[in-house]
């Protein structure tokens, strides 16, 4: 089969587009030919050495749809998608035209969107999902802040919040693409800045829950925007790694901190958290984001370079 693969830590060029063995199934696994598989930042923070477990020689690629070919007669020519935290990373990934899985991976596609649209859902709809439904128990009637509200993450969690009947506060240095899901189902935009904390008290009184996918430079206005026994979920720490609160402040105000890592969660374990995201995309409650650019597995390095360079929307490979 034709795959992306790197043997040695660097830019996308170091990407090859090779022939290698296309993989065998054992009696816990199934093979996927892959349809679509979308390439996020982790995916170039993969090939570029930024985590130290990842095993080289490598097929890098979290996020995949596509049809199983080989496996148990009930899933055989059944559409499936998925993620996980370890697929490109200790296991072949899903830039290749097919992909071994264990059985528990498997969770059928929604009929609703097509296999492109498919792809660009898995990890941050997935990290979305643990932060604010299972770690945040997310309630319908609250208001939530979304910090990074214009990113894939920040965008997966208004979808789901706003699924869950609540208020979204939208927090980013620039508003949400127009025209993209999220920016759409906004309540409230609120620019990012030294004046961020006094406007959403004044908007809110204070928020249920503040889902923080930027960190680091942001974590100490996360703290001063939830009210009392409010939720904050941590899930990056951009621009600063070690960070200083009041912890009195933090204690008097019975604040809940969640660290919520995606990664974490390998492809079987995330397989659940696909299927729970499946009636979402069927009703219409959830939309799938929008895809800014297409690639075939031939510039695979054109793709990588594309999300290396930011873009408004998710970078998909057709096999």
């Amino acid at each position: 089969m034709k795959a992306l693969q790197f043997k040695s830590f660097g830019r996308p060029d170091v990407l090859e587009y090779i022939d290698v063995s296309t993989p065998e199934r054992d009696s816990g696994s199934a093979i996927i030919q892959v349809c679509s598989a979308s390439v996020n930042p982790s995916d170039v923070k993969n090939v570029s050495g930024h985590f130290d477990h990842t095993i080289r020689p490598r097929i890098p690629g979290r996020d995949f749809s596509g049809i199983v070919v080989d496996g148990p007669s009930e899933w055989l020519g059944q559409a499936v998608w998925g993620t996980g935290g370890d697929v490109g990373f200790t296991r072949d990934g899903t830039h290749a035209q097919y992909l071994k899985v264990p059985l528990a991976a498997l969770s059928r596609k929604p009929t609703a969107l097509s296999h492109e649209e498919a792809s660009a859902i898995g990890v941050n709809f997935v990290v979305a999902w643990l932060g604010t439904v299972t770690y945040a128990q997310l309630q319908d009637g609250e208001t939530i802040a979304v910090i990074g509200a214009g990113g894939g993450v920040g965008g997966a969690v208004t979808q789901i919040a706003k699924a869950r009947g609540c208020r979204v506060i939208g927090i980013d240095i620039a508003a949400p693409v127009a025209g993209s899901p999220a920016a759409e189902l906004i309540d409230a935009y609120v620019p990012f800045d030294d004046n961020t904390i006094n406007r959403v008290r004044d908007l809110t009184g204070g928020v249920d829950v503040v889902y923080d996918s930027v960190g680091g430079v942001a974590f100490e206005t996360a703290l001063h925007l939830v009210k009392r026994r409010g939720r904050v979920v941590e899930i990056s720490a951009t621009g600063k790694r070690r960070v200083d609160f009041d912890l009195i402040d933090f204690y008097h105000n019975e604040t809940q901190l969640f660290g919520a890592d995606s990664a974490k969660l390998g492809v079987a374990e995330s397989a659940p958290f696909m299927t729970a995201l499946v009636e979402g995309f069927e009703s219409g409650k959830l939309r799938a984001p929008v895809i800014a650019h297409r690639f075939d597995l031939a510039h695979g390095q054109d793709a990588y370079r594309a999300v290396a360079a930011g873009t408004a929307g998710r970078v998909v490979i057709n096999m």
